[in-house]
């Protein structure tokens, strides 16, 4: 099968220059002082905000500050509804000096001018295209503003697998992949609970024993005085092919015991998930997922994704919170800007999928389905979008929809992978609930 169609639309290296004018003015005597922002706008997707660095007036392009401000992701229903009747969407950027939102019951904020881009979006599927890039006056708006915006707009295509859970991660559902309205297994999830007592590597099938990877990092910090009888331990989940063969394992290695005095798993002492990964025959480790519930009565659930390298250390990848009410997305793109050439600039080396294996096939045997997945010609680096899940609210059936950029997926392995990562972070969900409230049964061993 193909990947689902995706757009990107990037905005960045956002600088402003505004020449001292001949009188005095609001703008020519306060800006050197005041805060300056954007608003960054496209029809039917939510508004976007970044600060704008100043910078003098005879500053280079190449000096400003190569930064991402906005980053909007559009599907195949997107784009067909922005194309409508032939219009193509206009991105609006807002510039303000001042700070955002009231102070003192006061909007201190003021318009500097507004920027009108342009994207036809039926050019992008195929090809990226640098869409602006340069200075721009942005005074027309305001009398006496002679201010001028520099600013880089791109879009580019940015296909994607796309998989659905057919139920709750817990349940032991199976795994589609979606491409409109086709949708085709390709995975199983089978959930269980193992030992915790057993802390050594043997619990995961075929584990090699000479793994190098230091026990502190696979395991964590809890020690046996943290194991009390208020706990969630031994959550076990295996990704399978249509063969059968295991192709991933999501382990709780952690277990999610609440702080002292309360009922709820603090950052302090977090609960972990260990993802693990066939590679010549031995599993290996492959990222470490922690969670934890955040602070002063949030109802947020906050993680942290650490990628395993090849010198046995580890990189942070991705931190954020989920509203555990009302859900929210798990992501991990390292787009960390937006120059022309090329679009995007690496943030690391690390290989986060099989690379030198990319020519050899998959592990696991004809019956993988291993030829519906893209090759690309060089090994995936940790940059751009790596992939996303859907991660639903409290009281709601969850079946997280996971989405993985093609050039990060080089086997059936390298997207199991990407799955068992998107259910160890919805289970996280249940595993970071107050410990005042009773699991369901499907969660208790």
């Amino acid at each position: 099968m193909d990947p689902c169609s995706f757009v990107r639309i990037l905005v960045g290296n956002l600088a402003l220059n505004f020449p001292i004018a001949s009188k005095p003015s609001f703008y020519s005597v306060h800006l050197s002082t005041s805060p300056c922002f954007c608003k960054i706008k496209l029809k039917n997707f939510p508004t976007q905000y970044a600060t704008v660095p100043l910078v003098a007036p005879e500053s280079q392009p190449d000096s400003h500050d190569r930064s991402l401000a906005a980053c909007f992701t559009l599907n195949k229903t997107d784009i067909g509804r922005l194309v409508d009747k032939g219009n193509n969407p206009v991105l609006q950027i807002e510039v303000y000096a001042g700070r955002r939102g009231i102070a003192c019951g006061l909007n201190s904020r003021k318009l500097l001018g507004t920027v009108a881009v342009e994207v036809d979006l039926r050019a992008v599927e195929t090809r990226a295209s640098n869409i602006h890039q340069g200075w721009v006056s942005i005074g027309g708006n305001t009398k006496g503003s002679s201010a001028e915006l520099y600013l880089s707009v791109r879009a580019e295509p940015d296909p994607r697998f796309v998989f659905q859970f057919d139920g709750e991660p817990e349940c032991s559902p199976q795994v589609f992949q979606v491409h409109g309205d086709v949708r085709q297994p390709v995975f199983s999830c089978k959930f269980g609970f193992k030992n915790m007592n057993d802390r050594s590597l043997q619990s995961w099938p075929s584990m090699s024993e000479t793994s190098s990877t230091p026990r502190s990092c696979l395991m964590g910090s809890h020690t046996q005085k943290d194991q009390t009888g208020k706990q969630r331990k031994g959550w076990h989940l295996t990704i399978h092919d249509l063969s059968g063969s295991v192709v991933a394992v999501a382990s709780m290695v952690t277990p999610f015991v609440p702080s002292r005095g309360s009922h709820h798993v603090s950052q302090s002492s977090p609960g972990a998930w260990l993802i693990l990964r066939p590679e010549d025959g031995a599993w290996n480790p492959w990222g470490r997922l922690e969670a934890w519930r955040e602070s002063g009565g949030s109802d947020a659930v906050g993680y942290r994704f650490e990628l395993f390298t090849c010198t046995d250390e580890t990189t942070t990848l991705a931190s954020d919170v989920i509203s555990s009410r009302s859900g929210g997305k798990f992501s991990i793109d390292r787009t960390s800007g937006v120059a022309t050439t090329p679009a995007h600039t690496p943030s690391g080396s690390c290989d986060l999928g099989s690379g030198s294996r990319s020519t050899r096939g998959s592990s696991s045997g004809s019956g993988s389905g291993l030829d519906i997945w893209y090759r690309p010609l060089t090994p995936p680096v940790t940059r751009g979008f790596v992939m996303s899940s859907t991660v639903d609210g409290a009281g709601k059936c969850s079946k997280p929809e996971v989405e993985v950029g093609v050039q990060h997926v080089t086997c059936a392995e390298d997207a199991a992978t990407y799955v068992a990562l998107a259910a160890a972070m919805d289970l996280s969900m249940d595993a970071c609930g107050l410990f005042s409230k009773k699991l369901r049964k499907e969660l208790r061993q």
